[in-house]
This record gives C-alpha cells, sequence and structure tokens, in this order.
C-alpha cells in the first residue's frame, strides 16, 4: 500500500500527468479528482471524487481506507475529511496548468463553431496508477486522474470505483486502469480481469489481453493498464499509439517505456 501510494503522489505532483498538479478541467473551468487505493490482503479499499481542494486525492483515498468507516467519500465531505486528517489543502487553481487551459479553450471553440475533431490521446488520457507485490506476495494497487477536458460538472469516472478503475487481491492480480472511464464503469473491467483468471482459471496476459483488446476495444475506446500477478509478473496492455509505463520486476530489473518499444534502465 505505501509503495502504490508513494509512486501515485508522485505523478500527482507532477504537472505532466492528468491527476493532481496538471489535472484536465472540467466545462466550468474548474478541478475535480477522484482516486482510490485497494489492499489485496483484505481487500479493504479506499477513494474519494470530486474533491476539489486536497493537494493529493490518493492520500485522501488512503485515509479513507484506513479509517475503516467507508469506502468512497464525495465532494465537499471528501475534502473536509481531508482536512481533518491532516492533508495538505490547495485551492482548486493550484492544480491548473497552461496547457490544460488551451486545450479547454480549444475544446471548447470546436464544439461552439461545430467542428469538432477528436483529442489527441495524450488529452483524452493520462491517468495515473500503480500496482506492488511484496516480498510476502501481497499485493495493492492505486489510481488517481482529473478525468477528461471539459468533463460535465460532478462527472465520476472509473478510478474512484472499485473494480471499475482499480482492484487487488492477493494471489490473483492487481490491476490500475486508464480510459474512457464510463466504458470501463459498465465493463467493470478491472474485476473483469481477476475474475477471469479466478473463475475461468486464465493467466494475468490472456485475461487482461481479453479485456483491453476485446472487451473495451469493442466500444471503440482507447483502454490501457498495468497488472501484476500472484507472482509479480507485470504487464502493460494497451490498445493506443502508446501508453507511459514503467516497472521493477522481482529481479531488480528496470523497465521505462512510452510506445512498442521497451527501455531497459538496468537494475534499480
Amino acid at each position: 500500500l505505501d509503495a502504490v501510494q508513494a509512486a501515485v503522489v508522485e505523478m500527482e505532483d507532477s504537472p505532466h500527468f492528468n491527476a493532481g498538479h496538471g489535472a484536465a478541467l472540467t466545462e466550468s473551468s474548474e478541478h475535480e479528482l477522484d482516486a482510490s487505493i485497494m489492499d489485496g490482503a483484505t481487500l479493504a479499499a479506499g477513494a474519494v471524487c470530486t474533491v476539489r481542494r486536497t493537494r493529493n486525492p490518493v492520500l485522501a483515498a488512503r485515509a479513507v481506507l484506513d479509517s475503516g468507516r467507508a469506502v468512497l467519500l464525495s465532494g465537499v465531505a471528501a475534502d473536509t475529511f481531508a482536512e481533518l486528517q491532516g492533508l495538505s489543502m490547495v485551492p482548486n487553481t493550484w492544480f491548473t496548468t497552461q496547457r490544460r487551459v488551451d486545450a479547454l479553450r480549444s475544446l471548447q471553440q470546436k464544439e461552439a463553431t461545430g467542428s469538432f475533431v477528436p483529442a489527441s490521446e495524450a488529452e483524452k488520457h493520462g491517468t495515473v496508477g500503480a500496482v506492488a507485490r511484496d516480498a510476502d506476495g501481497h499485493l495493492a494497487a492505486a489510481t488517481s486522474t482529473g478525468g477528461f477536458n471539459n468533463k460535465p460538472d460532478g462527472r465520476v469516472g472509473d478510478s474512484p470505483i472499485i473494480g471499475a478503475g482499480t482492484y487487488a487481491r492477493d494471489g490473483v492480480c492487481a490491476v490500475s486502469c486508464t480510459g474512457q472511464g464510463e466504458i470501463f464503469i459498465r465493463r467493470v473491467a478491472a474485476y473483469d480481469i481477476a475474475a477471469r483468471m479466478m473463475y475461468a482459471g486464465e493467466a494475468l496476459d490472456a485475461a487482461a489481453h481479453t479485456v483491453v483488446f476485446e472487451s473495451l476495444a469493442s466500444h471503440k475506446i482507447g483502454a490501457g493498464l498495468v497488472a501484476l500477478g500472484a507472482s509479480g509478473n507485470p504487464i502493460a496492455p494497451y490498445n493506443t499509439l502508446g501508453m507511459y509505463r514503467g516497472w521493477i520486476a522481482t529481479d531488480g530489473q528496470l523497465v521505462v517505456a512510452t510506445h512498442k518499444e521497451l527501455h531497459p534502465m538496468g537494475p534499480a
């Protein structure tokens, strides 16, 4: 849990991803952020959605998990809960970057003139996530996102929905997803991978391939995920041109990639 949380915090604080600082803007030019985290050992989970002031939504999700009183908190109540836990609070404008402002303006101008052009993969996606396995075989997953540019106010995607965008279960898999959240929710995508493994005896590779390249792709959407199996083998399938990803294997080898080519970086 600590490892996936730490990884996601780093990406929330980076302006290069669609989570935390650098997140997408709603149709009202504001930020509403979602995040979740799950413990594969106990199936305990925590999540927040549509938070507006919590600097690191994944930390709020972890606090919800640790509280044991709920799985998902929303909106003002989630921000208030995070503040009472002593988490760092920021003005909503802290999350804004010029890149997101420009993208929102472009999308809204195109809508106003009827000259809609599909957004690039970089603008559509960018959700961040992490999965991990410790030396005792315990699994964990976490996901954080700002949604998509020009999204409706109050919209909630798959990232804070346990079983849709995030899932972890010891002995099976840990999964964190990215793509059009509405479809991931309807397909219960993250849990579908685990269910295929548990009930149909599929290997992680096969289960994830079916979900990404058949189930989700049948909706004509870009989709990707990072996942670990019970033995710690990492996979990161995607059906788009590229997906920023990286992993450290059980032998300590570090690999990063943006497109098809993998870049081994040596031992971590």
